[in-house]
C-alpha cells in the first residue's frame, strides 16, 4: 500500500513539473507573439522563405566541389611514359589534393545546412551576403589549381585558407544580422529565453574552421607540410571535437548540458542532416559529373574539316569510326555514374534521417564518383594492350570500387539506428532487406571482380572492363529475380527437408517486418 502511495505521488509530482514546463513555454510563447508586431507575424513583406537560396547554394556548391576533377582528368601523359611514374610523380599529389579540397569543400556545405536550419526567412541583405560567400566558394577552384601544381609554394594555401577565413566573417555577419531580426529565424529560437546562447553558440561553431586555416596559413610560412595536416583535420573535426569531450567526461566527469541545449546546430557526428539537401547536394554531383563526361566528347572528339576532306576524303563517317573506342567509354562510363545515382537514389529512399556520420560517408563516395571522368579519360588515352591501359584501367576499377563500398557503409551505419534512420521494410529482416544489400553490393564487388581478372588476363582488360560496363544494367534488370533465385539455393542447399516458408507481409503495413532467417530458411 505505502509503495503504492510512493508512487503516485512520484507521478504526481512528475505531471506538475511538465505543467510547469508547459506553462512557461507557453507564457514565453505569448510573451514573444505580443511583442511581434502585425507585420513581423506576417513575415514582413520583405522577407521570404529559404527555399529557393538553399537550392542555389546547393547546386553551386556542388558544381564547384565536382569541377575540382578537371585540372586532374586534364593531365597529360606521353604515351611512351609509364603511366605508374606519371602516376606517382603527378597525379598523386593532384588527387590528393583534389580529395582533401572535395571534403573541405563539402565541410562547408555541411555548415551552410547547419546555418540555415536556424534561420528559415530571408531578406534582401542576408541573400546579398550568401551571394558574397557563393562568390568565395566559386574561387576555391582556382586556390585548388595552384596548390595541386605547384605543391611546395604557399601561395595557393594562401589564397585558399584567406577564402575560408572571409566566409567565416560573412557568415558570422549573417548570424548577428539574422539575430538583430529575430523574425528571421527558427521558431523554437524566437520563442526561447536564451536567445544570447544560441548566438554565441552558432558564432563559436562557424569560426573553428576559419580559425583552423588561420593557423595553417601562419604554419605555412614555417613548415607548409603541417598546413596540409591542419586543412585535413578540418575535414573531421567534428569526430574529434566529440572525442576530446569525451576523454574530458571520463576524466573529470560528466559535464552539465546548458539550460536550453542546441538540438538542432550542434558540432556532433550524430547530429541529423536534411535528408532533401543532401539528396539535391548528391543530385547536383551526379549530373555534373554525367555532364564532364560529354563536354569531353565535344572538346575532344570532334574531327577538324581539313582532316576530314585530306585524311578520309569528306567521309565524315570514316573519321568518326576512329573515335569508336572513345564512345564506348563514354556510354560505359555515363552508364556507370547513372547507375550510382540509381543505388544512391534506391538507398536514400528507404532512408528517414541521415546523420553527420551517414552525410561523410556520403561525402566520400561523392568524392570518387567526381573522379569518374579522370576514369574516363584513362581508359582511352593510352594504346591498346600497352601496360598503361592496363594500370588505367585498374584505376578505373578503384575508383568505381569506393563509390560503390562508401555506399554500402551509408546502409550499415543506417542499419546500426535502423528505429530513426530507416523505414521498417528495408531494416534487418525487412522484406526488402535482402534485395537492397543485393543492390548496394553489386558494383563493389563487380569493380573488384574485374580488377582481380585484368590482373590475371593483362591482354584483355580493355574488353573485360567494358564488358562489366556493359553487362551491369542488364544485371540491375534481373536483380530482384537473381535474389529471389540465390535465396532459393540457399534454401535448398542448407535446408532441403524443411517446406518452403513463406511470410506473406500487407503491403500497406510499412511496421510488419519479416525475420531476416524467415527470408533464407
Amino acid at each position: 500500500m505505502g509503495e503504492n502511495d510512493g508512487s503516485e505521488i512520484i507521478e504526481h509530482h512528475v505531471e506538475e513539473e511538465m505543467e510547469k514546463k508547459c506553462t512557461r513555454s507557453h507564457a514565453a510563447s505569448s510573451s514573444f507573439l505580443e511583442s511581434v508586431t502585425p507585420s513581423d507575424r506576417e513575415g514582413h513583406s520583405g522577407t521570404q522563405s529559404s527555399h529557393r537560396l538553399l537550392a542555389y547554394s546547393d547546386a553551386l556548391i556542388s558544381i564547384i566541389a565536382t569541377v575540382m576533377i578537371l585540372p586532374v582528368a586534364h593531365t597529360k601523359m606521353e604515351n611512351n611514359e609509364e603511366l605508374r611514374e606519371s602516376v606517382q610523380l603527378l597525379l598523386t599529389t593532384k588527387i590528393a589534393v583534389y580529395l582533401m579540397t572535395f571534403l573541405i569543400v563539402t565541410v562547408a556545405w555541411a555548415a551552410h545546412i547547419r546555418l540555415f536550419q536556424v534561420i528559415v526567412r530571408i531578406d534582401d541583405c542576408l541573400a546579398l551576403l550568401n551571394l558574397a560567400c557563393m562568390m568565395l566558394i566559386t574561387f576555391l577552384p582556382y586556390t585548388f589549381s595552384l596548390m595541386a601544381t605547384f605543391p611546395e609554394h604557399i601561395l595557393g594555401i594562401l589564397l585558399f585558407c584567406g577564402c575560408v577565413m572571409v566566409m567565416g566573417v560573412i557568415q558570422s555577419v549573417i548570424v548577428l544580422y539574422a539575430f538583430s531580426r529575430p523574425f528571421l529565424l527558427n521558431e523554437q529560437i524566437q520563442i526561447s529565453e536564451n536567445q544570447t546562447y544560441y548566438k554565441h553558440h552558432i558564432l563559436k561553431v562557424i569560426m573553428r574552421v576559419p580559425i583552423m586555416c588561420f593557423f595553417a596559413s601562419i604554419f605555412s610560412f614555417i613548415f607548409f607540410q603541417l598546413s596540409y595536416v591542419l586543412l585535413a583535420i578540418v575535414i573531421f573535426l567534428p569526430y574529434i571535437s566529440r572525442s576530446l569531450k569525451w576523454c574530458r567526461n571520463k576524466a573529470i566527469g560528466q559535464v552539465e548540458d546548458t539550460p536550453d541545449s542546441m538540438l538542432f546546430y550542434t558540432y556532433l557526428p550524430n547530429e541529423p542532416l536534411s535528408k532533401d539537401r543532401v539528396e539535391a547536394f548528391s543530385d547536383g554531383v551526379y549530373a555534373i559529373v554525367a555532364t564532364l563526361l560529354i563536354l569531353d566528347i565535344c572538346e575532344d572528339n570532334v574531327p577538324d574539316p581539313t582532316v576530314v576532306q585530306k585524311q578520309f576524303g569528306g567521309s565524315l563517317i570514316a573519321a568518326l569510326q576512329v573515335y569508336g573506342p572513345e564512345y564506348l567509354a563514354y556510354f560505359g562510363s555515363f552508364a556507370t555514374v547513372g547507375l550510382l545515382w540509381f543505388v544512391h537514389h534506391s538507398l536514400f529512399l528507404h532512408v528517414t534521417k541521415t546523420t553527420r556520420f551517414m552525410g561523410l560517408l556520403n561525402t566520400f563516395s561523392l568524392a570518387f564518383v567526381g573522379g569518374l571522368p579522370l576514369a574516363y579519360q584513362l581508359t582511352h588515352e593510352f594504346p591498346h594492350n600497352s601496360r598503361n591501359e592496363l594500370e588505367a584501367i585498374q584505376i578505373s576499377c578503384v575508383i568505381i570500387f569506393f563509390a560503390g563500398i562508401f555506399q554500402l557503409a551509408i546502409w550499415v551505419v543506417a542499419l546500426y539506428n535502423e528505429q530513426e534512420t530507416l523505414h521498417p521494410y528495408v531494416r534487418y529482416g525487412g522484406r526488402e532487406h535482402i534485395f537492397m544489400l543485393a543492390k548496394l553490393s553489386l558494383y563493389p564487388c563487380v569493380a573488384l571482380g574485374t580488377f582481380f581478372l585484368t590482373c590475371v588476363l593483362s591482354k584483355f582488360s580493355a574488353s573485360i572492363f567494358h564488358l562489366m560496363e556493359i553487362t551491369v544494367p542488364f544485371a540491375f534488370l534481373v536483380l530482384r529475380l537473381l535474389v529471389r533465385v540465390g535465396l532459393a539455393l540457399l534454401r535448398l542447399v542448407f535446408c532441403p527437408d524443411r517446406p518452403d516458408h513463406r511470410v506473406i507481409v500487407e503491403e500497406g503495413d510499412d511496421e510488419t517486418r519479416v525475420p531476416f532467417n524467415a527470408l533464407v530458411t
